[in-house]
């Protein structure tokens, strides 16, 4: 680190866009955002350097990893003669975070002494009460293998004006290449399984492949397809500048002609030039079972679910421990659950890439075991001038980028974030709200498609599902423009999902629970509110949005198909126990209990019964 010491003394330090769809999407576009991401409070340009002789931090162990995990804590202490409230330590990496990696984008203008962000960051004194007095702490800090090595530093000062006082030595993983936090994702077709993970080894080093197989029987190796991407793909700051990173490379592989419902096992690898194999560990999955198939079959849902740091570093705004909540019931009860669908705003890592690899790291236990599906929102994708619906800056300049890639979906485009994908005897379409839905657009084509092209008799539970609210929702943001929805929302789609009899739209967006009583036009079409037998006569409209993001809040007024809401953390799960009967459950993320449940009892007649706008006119004639 000595070097890094010389070049920083020799360096000097130097020195929105919004487009208004309208007034109402506008004032959403800011209600939705909800604080700013953690990281973008440090002002790392603003860095000053103060070494000194007296100040250290040291780091330990230094080498991590050694029994083959991705993940470990490291114990970082520190010392500094003048201690104040506002010194804190980032965490950096790869551990060389000096000038020398800044782009001089104006010949002219020195580039800053630092123009990375940390990947993480806590302050001195957080378990350290008499830090203050004494100047000296230590602090335990989660790191997952990203690739690279890290190094940690001490700064005073604030986050406004950091003053970099002390750097420590480097740790890394044994092998910073090695394939890590694979997620599964539905296939094109029922009797296929997609195997996404992301490691450091390039399509010139190594060979991607993923050996899989029923246990006890011979294993087959599939091929994978190796993506990534540079700095010049992201569309603005930050994820162009200060939250740049290496997401090194994200290779998928396509597991075929699966026996529905078998486990099978499977682990990722790389076979080097030199004829060595590098190996994750191993993993299983059931697949899934054949569309129309008759048996349990149990889906989880929610949207705005974010990350959170088990080490308490980052924390955002003081709300990340939702996100840790959501994620540790979805593990405790992982063996009731076959598929995961997150409708949208995944990260929030706002243009920060870094935060993707922890949060890919964070879902691990479930990606890993059952298809994790995703819609996309605006903090995936909207960017100005990009082609997105809104005119937005919530995804921080990564204009989609980051969820094209880091995962799979079945999409035609991956651009274009809308597909359907099939469980069972669930038929999902996923829409794209941060593009076109309305008439007349490809999207709406694709819904219609979506919705007409299932056979109701074999697959009896049709669910629409997209990120902002389409349908129903009385939140204060929502409230406050008296539509009850996003702009446009339903105008167009109603009369599909009333046509082809959908029997739940879920949205997130809004981060909270609320359920609408059967719906159509804005009138309950069923006064029944926990037992539904028959024909509904419209769609139940669920917002679960409750993820793990800062919670929205309700007015005090209700309207009356508002049956249940939840300004709480919390996720939907759906139980399809035959073809005649649906189990609809919201749960706490805070301790997994029930707050709100309906039933669905009918059989297929009740499907095909015409209802209000639901079947073609006929005539005397006819």
């Amino acid at each position: 680190m000595v070097f890094l010491f010389q070049a920083l003394e020799r360096m000097r330090v130097s020195g929105f866009i919004l487009l208004s769809f309208l007034w109402a999407a506008a004032t959403l576009e800011y209600a939705s955002s909800h604080g700013d991401q953690p990281l973008s409070k440090v002002a790392i340009h603003n860095t000053k350097l103060s070494l000194s002789d007296k100040t250290y931090i040291k780091a330990s162990p230094t080498l991590l990893g050694l029994r083959g995990t991705n993940r470990e804590w490291v114990t970082v202490k520190y010392s500094y003669p003048n201690p104040s409230i506002d010194d804190w330590i980032g965490v950096f990496s790869p551990a060389n975070f000096s000038a020398s990696t800044c782009l001089a984008e104006n010949p002219k203008v020195v580039p800053s002494l630092l123009c990375t962000a940390p990947i993480k960051y806590q302050y001195a004194n957080f378990s350290n009460s008499g830090y203050t007095n004494t100047g000296r702490g230590s602090l335990k800090l989660y790191l997952i293998n990203q690739r690279s090595d890290f190094s940690f530093a001490l700064f005073t000062g604030g986050m406004s004006n950091p003053k970099l006082v002390a750097v420590s030595n480097s740790v890394a993983f044994a092998n910073p290449k090695a394939p890590a936090f694979p997620r599964l994702a539905q296939g094109r077709s029922w009797d296929e399984m997609t195997v996404t993970w992301t490691s450091g080894y390039a399509i010139s080093e190594a060979l991607p492949f993923v050996e899989w197989g029923i246990d006890g029987e011979e294993k087959t190796q599939s091929p994978a397809g190796t993506l990534t991407f540079d700095r010049s793909s992201m569309c603005g700051a930050p994820a162009r500048t200060v939250g740049w990173r290496d997401p090194g490379y994200i290779h998928t592989g396509f597991l075929k002609n699966l026996w529905p419902n078998l486990v099978y096992t499977y682990r990722m690898g790389h076979r080097l030039f030199n004829g060595t194999y590098i190996w994750s560990k191993k993993y299983h999955f059931r697949a899934s079972p054949y569309p129309g198939q008759d048996s349990l079959q149990r889906v989880a849902i929610f949207g705005d679910m974010g990350k959170g740091e088990i080490d308490g570093s980052n924390e955002y705004n003081n709300f990340q421990y939702g996100s840790l909540n959501t994620t540790r019931q979805l593990i405790k009860d992982l063996k009731n659950i076959d598929i995961v669908l997150h409708i949208g705003d995944i990260v929030y890592a706002n243009g920060y890439i870094s935060q993707w690899d922890q949060f890919t790291a964070q879902i691990e236990p479930i990606a890993s075991t059952v298809p994790y599906m995703l819609g996309s929102g605006n903090h995936e994708r909207d960017w100005p001038g990009t082609g997105s619906f809104y005119g937005g800056t919530d995804s921080g300049g990564e204009c989609g980028v980051l969820a094209q890639n880091m995962f799979f979906v079945p999409a035609e485009n991956r651009a274009n974030f809308w597909y359907k994908t099939d469980y069972g005897m669930f038929r999902f379409c996923i829409a794209d709200t941060e593009h076109d839905w309305r008439e007349g657009t490809e999207q709406y084509n694709f819904i219609e498609h979506c919705l007409s092209t299932v056979d109701r008799q074999k697959q009896p539970w049709l669910i629409f599902l997209a990120h902002r609210v389409l349908g129903y929702s009385s939140s204060n943001y929502y409230a406050v423009i008296g539509s009850f929805e996003q702009p446009m929302g339903r105008e167009s789609l109603q009369k599909l999902w009333q046509k082809y009899k959908v029997d739940i739209a879920m949205y997130g967006h809004v981060h909270s629970y609320e359920r609408t009583c059967p719906i159509y036009q804005n009138i309950c079409t069923n006064q029944e509110k926990n037992r539904y037998n028959g024909v509904l006569n419209g769609t139940i409209h669920v917002v679960a949005g409750g993820g793990g993001y800062s919670l929205s809040e309700f007015p005090n007024f209700q309207p009356n198909w508002s049956i249940y809401r939840d300004a709480d953390y919390g996720f939907v799960k759906l139980t399809a126990f035959n073809h005649s009967h649906l189990l609809f459950e919201y749960k706490r993320s805070s301790n997994g209990k029930v707050y709100d449940s309906f039933t669905i009892t009918r059989d297929y007649r009740d499907i095909l019964a015409c209802t209000v706008d639901s079947c073609s006119p006929t005539t005397l004639a006819s």
